[in-house]
């Protein structure tokens, strides 16, 4: 095979935009707790900053750091890195280039600090796997564009339309194969306390070496502008020998595999915990919001006024306002947890409903053997596909095993697992919460796998909780039961012209999605 260039580096920190006089903020806006008058950042001194500022922050008092915001573009930092750093804890916001849109035409990829024999085996595996990723995207076209070819007529596209759509779709199929090391770009953005939170856990997680890399960088950039927020309020990493993740006996991660995959019962996501209750105390709470007794509302016409969109307006709305209402907060008191297993790539997504949050595997230490990983069904149809990219699989493991053998960190090793390596969790949030993600994502338009994981769970809870749940659903099938009728094509989905060409709000849950 004709040797490709592969793009590797440091990763690139660019502190796109911030809040000027960050400490002055926070500081400010810790006297005005005790203050008769609002004190502004102007009046802050450097006595207050070393009195009150590391006083406060030293004793954990820590929501005026809150205040101050970094927005941060970030490039050539692997998918792996953001999937187990960044997008693994609630409190920030992303923009980032998307392997489902964007062809990754070059080898662009984070390369650990290995050498020798153990380098050549790591780039040679992660130029076969991208080998295998333009194989896989050019025979899947064909495939694709003729699927597309039915729906783009009903949506009235025209064959450039149509071949652009088909070549995403193909795109989504073959990115699986990519290893998780391929880099990205994004926009991301934190809190001062978060920034403080990055320094203090840089050495956790699945990655340590390039997170460390990453937020020194960050770190570098804050103090060009504020170096007071960095110096004059300090922040050290923990140590990696207190580090909780660090200890624990050796763990055998095929035995494991075995044991949880055994427990999802054949769902890909499992309801494993609710409140039989739950729709009685969403029922009661409504009712106490509005200091009604049972004898003038009842529990069906409590859930009714909060879950039908023909009664709730707030449901019709794009904007996902829900907490902010008195009244749909009740569903907070209804919970599920579910047991889960989808790929990296679906992960990589579904982690980004921050308000569902899971507690999910470490790929360093549960890594298997033998291959364990998600084929899309389209793939699996197409034998020449099916057979490359079974192939890889087994060579991007091959080369993980071999650099294990060979001594090499797990931490660095686990960067050749593909994007389709499962990742298995334990889930759990409101359904208020669950709503928005299962609207988005019971979407036709949404990644199949996804989709499939967030149709398999709607279902579940459907069951235990009929009332509840009956109107959950896409955003157009939402939107019909609420009364928005158009005469376009569309119908009342809100994606416009981005429509998926079926009329699912005619016959959800029962419509069949056909790619």
């Amino acid at each position: 095979m004709e040797e490709k260039q592969i793009i590797s580096g440091a990763p690139q920190v660019k502190l796109l935009a911030y809040t000027s006089g960050a400490t002055n903020l926070a500081v400010a806006s810790a006297r005005t707790c005790y203050s008769p008058r609002l004190i502004e950042p102007n009046e802050i001194t450097p006595d207050h900053i070393e009195r009150i500022g590391k006083g406060i922050y030293e004793s954990g008092h820590h929501t005026p750091f809150t205040h101050p915001t970094f927005v941060f573009g970030l490039s050539n930092v692997s998918r792996q890195f953001v999937w187990s750093f960044l997008h693994n804890h609630p409190f920030y916001n992303s923009e980032q280039q998307s392997q489902r849109y964007v062809a990754m035409k070059e080898i662009s990829v984070f390369v650990p600090p290995i050498e020798g024999e153990n380098l050549k085996i790591y780039k040679e595996a992660v130029a076969k796997s991208y080998d295998s990723y333009a194989k896989i995207w050019e025979l899947m076209n064909a495939n694709n564009f003729r699927l597309m070819e039915s729906i783009g007529k009903i949506k009235g596209q025209n064959e450039k339309q149509i071949k652009t759509d088909s070549e995403k779709k193909s795109i989504e199929n073959a990115r699986y194969v990519l290893p998780i090391a391929a880099n990205t770009a994004l926009y991301h953005t934190i809190s001062g306390i978060v920034l403080k939170r990055y320094i203090r856990m840089a050495n956790t997680g699945d990655c340590p070496y390039e997170t460390r890399l990453v937020v020194e960088k960050m770190v570098e950039e804050v103090k060009k502008v504020e170096p007071d927020f960095i110096d004059k309020i300090p922040e050290e990493p923990m140590w990696p020998e207190v580090i909780l993740e660090n200890f624990g006996p050796e763990s055998d991660p095929d035995e494991w595999v075995s044991e949880f995959d055994k427990s999802l019962d054949g769902h890909i996501s499992k309801l494993i915990s609710f409140d039989a209750n739950s729709e009685a105390i969403v029922a009661q709470a409504v009712r106490d919001v509005l200091g009604l007794r049972k004898t003038q509302m009842s529990d069906a016409e409590a859930i009714e006024m909060v879950m039908n969109p023909a009664k709730n307006a707030y449901l019709l709305d794009t904007l996902n306002s829900w907490t902010l209402s008195p009244l749909m907060r009740v569903l907070n008191h209804a919970n599920y947890t579910f047991k889960k297993r989808i790929s990296h790539t679906a992960d990589s997504q579904n982690q980004r409903h921050r308000m569902t949050p899971a507690s999910k595997i470490m790929l360093s230490r549960t890594h298997t053997e033998k291959p364990d990983y998600i084929i899309p069904a389209v793939v699996a149809k197409n034998a020449e596909a099916a057979e490359i990219y079974k192939n890889t699989m087994e060579l991007l493991w091959e080369a993980k095993n071999k650099l294990i053998a060979n001594g090499v960190n797990p931490d660095f090793t686990v960067y050749l697992l593909p994007n389709a390596v499962n990742v298995r969790m334990t889930e759990s949030a409101s359904v208020l919460h669950f709503m928005h993600k299962w609207r988005m994502r019971t979407c036709f338009n949404a990644q199949t796998e996804i989709y499939d994981a967030s149709m398999d769970e709607l279902m579940q809870v459907r069951e235990v909780h009929p009332n509840l749940n009956k109107y959950i659903g896409p955003p157009c099938f939402t939107r019909n039961l609420g009364g928005i009728k158009t005469d376009l094509k569309e119908g009342p989905c809100p994606e416009g012209p981005r429509w998926c060409g079926i009329s699912v709000w005619l016959n959800f849950p029962k419509v069949k999605r056909p790619f």
